[in-house]
């Protein structure tokens, strides 16, 4: 794989021909400001525009190094790439080309193939790392995953958390391993094939750890806010370079496949060109021969950061269809209160619209961040999913639907989503059934800690509720370190016969859409969807591809109903035999080739 050359970055260290290390920190705030490293004290020299910049070959690969403020306040970089320990620790001199990759050559996957794995590094495995993720790359491979999407592992306060906290967004945090231990799995997974995300949060640092409130107020927007604190400031230009060089950061020193971009809503920017197409204009320059795939959580379902011509990605590849989950959730367990209370009336409806074509919430007056698509978005613009992280660490209980949910119902659901057009994403050890429940859990101390786990109890209302004969009192701390370790996998279900069973039916779909539904979504054109008329309970959507009609047909109801007619070779078909009852049929119709 040809990379890039290197080029002198804003922020952090960059490793210059002559061998010398620049180290640059944006601290307008500041009227001095020294490197600190290896027994020297450097002072910076500072810009007029904020910028302490100093250049030195004192610092080699692997020396730790912090900035010294005014005060004699000690400081980790901001932009460190490795850290001794925690976030208010020292920062590593990291150098990424001395890496030796065991996959040279790989270019990647194309979006269609597709088939995503949700991961927390810390509860994948019993021990919680990188380096162990690797010994469950064989499972992942012979399943026929695609994909790994990693949670976020940027540096967060504490030694256990989710990753949506984190405040220095270069660095890989050390309870998982090192950079080179990231490396490793990124490697490994791409011998087997496997393309790798990482979930990268840029709407807000988290709320301990974070140094540039002090040193560049002017990073933040004291008057705008999200929902996690102060928004930040995108229209200036250290900002915006902070975390496009982040995202370049990942994609090139880590070869990541892709990134995806968390409640992308909450990047606030009303600058004449907006933060998100400057950040995927530039991955799409920086790396123009490789397939680099971008995802959007975005809770507005803005068409145009999905914009198209002929077929070319100019800026993200796909975004998460949340209203898909929604609609599923409601209809498999019944909940239609806090979360999901605007979707309960009419569960049906939103599903059929948004497995047939997503954007059920988009608002088009609200849709201003680029030009609006010239052309049909392909189904391949949409990821779908039964879980993640949010819809089920989110409960009061972490509760999976493999607990909550009626079997058959959930294997008919399961088949929609692995069989119909749009990408499918699972949610780890969903593919074996895993009935360990995945909890909310972090590491803070004091008042925070206290303020978040009050905090669960709003969340667990928006999430299904109180169960019954559960009260508050009896909600997992956060804090506790049981409520981390009961958040990991049991792999010893995937070698019992309910586990192998499942994980047999789910290897199973995936192979049939490998053989019949990504040649569909592969071949040029796109996907023109048509929802029949059916009865209440009754899902209907053809999809017509310039070669084929992909037609799937599911009773989600307890009761008999009549479903209309699907044409062509059925390629799966599953019933419990009963005259009523959750059922599903998958058929393609080539006549019209």
């Amino acid at each position: 794989m040809t990379q890039p050359p290197p080029t002198p970055k804003s922020w952090g260290p960059s490793v210059l021909p002559d061998g010398r290390v620049r180290f640059r920190l944006w601290a307008p705030a500041e009227e001095k400001v020294a490197l600190v490293a290896c027994g020297w004290k450097i002072l910076m020299q500072m810009g007029d525009d904020g910028w302490h910049t100093v250049e030195t070959s004192l610092v080699q690969l692997g020396d730790t190094y912090h900035f010294r403020l005014s005060d004699g306040t000690d400081i980790p970089d901001p932009a460190s790439h490795a850290q001794e320990d925690g976030v208010d620790g020292a920062s590593i001199l990291v150098h990424h080309d001395t890496h030796v990759w065991c996959n040279p050559d790989w270019r990647g996957r194309a979006w269609e193939e597709a088939v995503v794995y949700e991961m927390h590094v810390g509860t994948f495995t019993p021990e919680g790392t990188f380096r162990a993720a690797i010994d469950r790359l064989p499972h992942l491979y012979h399943m026929g995953i695609t994909a790994i999407e990693l949670m976020p592992v940027a540096h967060f306060a504490g030694r256990r958390g989710w990753g949506y906290d984190g405040v220095l967004h270069y660095a890989p945090h050390t309870a998982y391993g090192t950079p080179e231990d990231l490396k490793a799995l990124i490697d490994a997974a791409h011998g087997h094939g496997i393309m790798v995300l990482l979930d990268v949060v840029y709407n807000h640092f988290g709320p301990v750890g974070n140094m540039l409130p002090r040193i560049a107020p002017a990073f933040f927007h004291p008057e705008r806010h999200t929902p996690w604190g102060a928004a930040l400031a995108f229209e200036r230009e250290p900002v915006r370079r902070y975390f496009i060089e982040n995202a370049l950061h990942w994609l090139v020193d880590y070869r990541f496949d892709g990134l995806r971009f968390d409640a992308t809503e909450q990047v606030i920017d009303d600058s004449e060109r907006h933060m998100l197409i400057e950040l995927a204009e530039a991955v799409r320059e920086t790396l123009p021969h490789r397939p680099v795939h971008l995802v959007v959580e975005d809770q507005a379902s803005r068409k145009s950061l999905l914009n198209r011509d002929g077929g070319t990605v100019h800026h993200y590849t796909a975004g998460w269809n949340d209203e898909f989950h929604h609609a599923l959730h409601i209809i498999a367990t019944g909940e239609g209160k806090g979360h999901y209370a605007p979707f309960a009336d009419n569960a049906g409806t939103v599903l059929r619209e948004a497995a047939a074509m997503g954007f059920v919430q988009a608002d088009r007056t609200q849709d201003r961040i680029g030009p609006a698509p010239q052309d049909r978005l392909p189904p391949q613009v949409n990821v779908n999913f039964l879980h993640n992280h949010d819809q089920i660490g989110n409960r009061a209980f972490g509760e999976r639907l493999s607990v909550l949910a009626d079997p058959m119902l959930l294997n008919v659901m399961t088949a929609l989503l692995l069989l119909a057009p749009p990408i499918p994403m699972l949610f780890m050890g969903e593919e074996y059934g895993e009935q360990q429940p995945f909890l909310f859990f972090a590491d803070f101390e004091g008042e925070l800690a206290h303020a978040v786990k009050q905090g669960r109890k709003a969340e667990a209302k928006k999430f299904g509720g109180m169960p019954k004969g559960k009260t508050a009192k009896d909600l997992p701390d956060p804090g506790a370190e049981d409520t981390f370790q009961r958040s990991k996998l049991d792999w010893s279900r995937l070698v019992s016969p309910d586990g192998r069973r499942q994980a047999d039916f789910v290897r199973e779909l995936i192979r049939l859409r490998r053989e019949h539904v990504v040649p569909l979504l592969a071949a040029p054109g796109t996907a023109r969807p048509h929802i029949l008329p059916a009865e209440d309970g009754i899902f209907a959507v053809d999809w017509h591809f310039h070669t084929a009609t992909l037609g799937i047909r599911a009773n989600l109801g307890k009761q008999e109903k009549p479903w209309p007619e699907i044409g062509g070779e059925t390629i799966f078909a599953l019933s419990n035999g009963a005259a009523a009852g959750p059922s599903i049929s998958v058929a393609i119709d080539r006549s019209q080739q």
